[in-house]
């Protein structure tokens, strides 16, 4: 049964009065949906180190081995569509009532999307799963174009065009993030009234810089997560809970049958 964490009906409170909600998502929000986070205590390289080296631009770049590992890993985690759960679809509720300004998100797995949130609401700062690019000529395909590929039997798909190399639209390791994205988060979290961090460890900077700067601003900060955070000790209030069931309930108002 759902035990509330103490700030609780502090936090819902705030979620019923705020005019410009930010959700700032992380890892933690998608793995309900049966995808695994990187550093928590299963994540995916804690359990393998060796597999930070197929997110790392070098490597992947560098070496035929790294790259198929990555698309055996893609083909193995989003061969089979993920579903969104609880979480992602309480952020579509806030986004119908009016509340929600963005979602700024570190995933890249496009549940968001999936779940009805409104595109031009969506900043991926780490990019996404759902599409391929070629590093050579920069064009785009749906990740099923390389996936199907895969199960036809190629171990690392090329570019059709010019033959270059291929990956998955997200940033790597010795990749830059998009200024324009970085700038939009900025710009987001310094007009919002309420923000939710939500599943992050919120150590990846620059994005968790985004938690002070809300802040500062005036905004109120609660943290939703499973686990400790780096900045548990600047936020108004901190619910350390299941994710998903904390946030469905968080914004969903007493006065609703439920």
């Amino acid at each position: 049964m759902f035990a509330p964490a103490p700030h609780f009906p502090t936090a819902s409170s705030w979620a019923r009065t705020a005019e410009r909600i930010v959700a700032l998502t992380g890892a933690g929000i998608s793995t309900e949906s049966g995808i695994p986070d990187f550093r928590g205590p299963q994540g995916l390289w804690t359990k393998n180190p060796k597999a930070e080296k197929m997110a790392t631009l070098k490597h992947y770049v560098a070496d035929p081995e790294v790259r198929q590992a990555a698309w055996q890993s893609r083909l193995a985690m989003f061969g089979t569509p993920r579903e969104p759960n609880p979480g992602h679809l309480a952020l579509v509720t806030l986004e119908q009532r009016g509340k929600l300004q963005a979602i700024l998100t570190q995933n890249v797995d496009g549940l968001h999307h999936a779940a009805g949130s409104d595109p031009a609401k969506i900043v991926e700062i780490h990019g996404t799963v759902r599409e391929v690019v070629c590093l050579s000529c920069d064009r785009r395909w749906p990740m099923s174009h390389a996936l199907d590929r895969l199960t036809g039997g190629e171990s690392d798909p090329s570019c059709v065009d010019c033959h270059g190399i291929l990956k998955s639209a997200t940033i790597s390791f010795g990749q830059a993030l998009v200024p324009e994205d970085l700038s939009r988060a900025k710009e987001e979290a310094v007009n919002c009234d309420l923000l939710l961090a939500i599943g992050s460890t919120l150590g990846v900077y620059p994005i968790a810089g985004v938690v002070p700067l809300a802040q500062k601003s005036g905004a109120r900060v609660v943290i939703i997560n499973g686990e400790p955070t780096e900045m548990d000790n600047r936020a108004d209030a901190v619910l350390h809970a299941g994710i998903s069931e904390t946030l469905d309930l968080l914004i969903h108002s007493p006065q609703e049958n439920r």
